[in-house]
C-alpha cells in the first residue's frame, strides 16, 4: 500500500505523465520490496509554490507506507524519485522535499476495510 503523493509547480501539459507514474511506480516498489500491484502515486502540477523565495520548478512529495521504510530505504527512494523529477520535469534535486511517513495496518483503509 505504499503511496507517494508528488506535488509541483510545473504545468504538466504536454508531459507524459504516464512515464513519470511508472516509473515512480517501480522505483517505490522495487526499493520498499512490494509489489507495484499496492503501489499508488498521485502527481499535481501546475501548483502554486515558492520555495527558498523563488518559483522556479519545485517540488513536495510524501510516501505513507505500512513498513519498509527505514534511514537506508528513505535515502534510495528521495535519490530515484529526485532523479525521475530531475529527468522529466527538469525539477533540481535541490528543489525537492519528501516526508516518509511509516504507517500502522489500522491507520490506512483499503477494500472497505482497514490492512
Amino acid at each position: 500500500m505504499p503511496t507517494l503523493n508528488i506535488t509541483t509547480n510545473v504545468p504538466l501539459d504536454g508531459v507524459s505523465t504516464s512515464d513519470i507514474l511508472r516509473d515512480a511506480t517501480r522505483a517505490v516498489a522495487t526499493t520498499i520490496g512490494k509489489s507495484e500491484k499496492y503501489v499508488m502515486v498521485l502527481l499535481r502540477g501546475g501548483v502554486p509554490m515558492m520555495f527558498a523565495g523563488s518559483e522556479e520548478p519545485a517540488a513536495y512529495g510524501e510516501i505513507i507506507s505500512i513498513g519498509g521504510l527505514g534511514p537506508s530505504v528513505n535515502k534510495n527512494i528521495s535519490t530515484a524519485v529526485s532523479e525521475i523529477l530531475e529527468s522529466k520535469l527538469s525539477i533540481p534535486k535541490s528543489r525537492f522535499y519528501l516526508k516518509f511517513s511509516d504507517v500502522n495496518r489500522s491507520d490506512f483503509g483499503w477494500n472497505g476495510s482497514t490492512f
